[in-house]
C-alpha cells in the first residue's frame, strides 16, 4: 500500500506514523540506528507490504498492469488503493480526509531530526501538495504514477498506467473494496501486537 493507506495503518501513534511512511527508505538493519517505536513503525510497515503482496486479490489487481509493467505492477496497485481509500465513505469524509493529512503531517514534522534524508525532501512536496487529501483526484494519481516512473530505472512512461486505471476504474475499486476489508484487521492487529511488544 502506499502512504496514505500506511499512514491510515498507523492508528493515530507519531511514532509509528514515522516508522511507517520511512519504512521503504530504510534498508534492512538500519532500522536498528532508530528509537524503539519508530523501529515498530518500520515492522509495521513492513509486515504490511508483505500481506498487501501476498494475497489474492492483489495478485488479480496486479494482473490488470502487469502486461505493460511485470514487476511493477504492485507499485501502480499501492497508488490505486490509495485514491479507493481517500474516496471510500466508510473510512474519510472529505473534511476528515484533510485533517486526517494535516495531522499526519504535523506528526512527520515532531520528528524531522530523524526523517532518511531522500525522504525529507521528498516529503516538502508531499506536504506542500498536500499528497494525502489529494489521493482523492484522478488527476494526482496521474501524478503519482508519473513519479513512480521518474524513480523507477527501467520505465519509460506512464501514460499507458494512467489508461488501464481509468479503463479497469470500476474493476478495481471492487478489488479495494474486498482487500479493505482483509487489511485492517490485520494491520489493527499487528499494530497492537509491536505496541506491547
Amino acid at each position: 500500500m502506499n502512504y496514505l493507506a500506511h499512514a491510515y495503518f498507523s492508528f493515530e501513534n507519531d511514532e509509528i506514523i514515522v516508522g511507517n511512511l520511512i519504512s521503504d527508505f530504510v534498508k534492512g538493519r538500519k532500522k536498528l540506528d532508530y528509537p524503539c517505536e519508530i523501529q515498530k513503525g518500520i515492522t509495521l510497515h513492513r509486515s504490511i507490504d508483505e500481506f498487501t503482496d501476498n494475497h489474492r486479490v492483489t495478485k488479480e489487481a496486479k494482473e490488470i498492469f502487469r502486461p505493460a509493467y511485470r514487476l511493477y505492477s504492485g507499485a501502480f496497485i499501492d497508488v490505486v488503493y490509495d485514491h479507493f481509500l481517500a474516496i471510500d465513505k466508510n473510512e474519510f469524509t472529505d473534511k476528515s480526509l484533510f485533517a486526517f493529512s494535516q495531522k499526519i503531517y504535523a506528526s512527520v514534522e515532531k520528528y524531522s531530526a530523524w526523517l532518511p534524508e531522500k525522504f525529507g525532501k521528498m516529503f516538502i512536496y508531499m506536504r506542500n501538495q498536500n499528497w494525502l487529501y489529494g489521493y482523492r483526484e484522478r488527476e494526482m494519481i496521474r501524478n503519482s504514477f508519473t513519479g513512480l516512473v521518474r524513480r523507477s530505472v527501467y520505465l519509460t512512461e506512464s501514460d499507458t498506467a494512467f489508461d488501464l486505471f481509468e479503463k479497469h476504474y470500476d474493476e478495481l475499486a471492487a478489488f479495494y473494496g474486498e482487500f479493505i476489508r482483509a487489511i485492517k484487521p490485520f494491520a489493527k492487529q499487528r499494530f497492537e501486537e509491536l505496541r506491547a511488544s
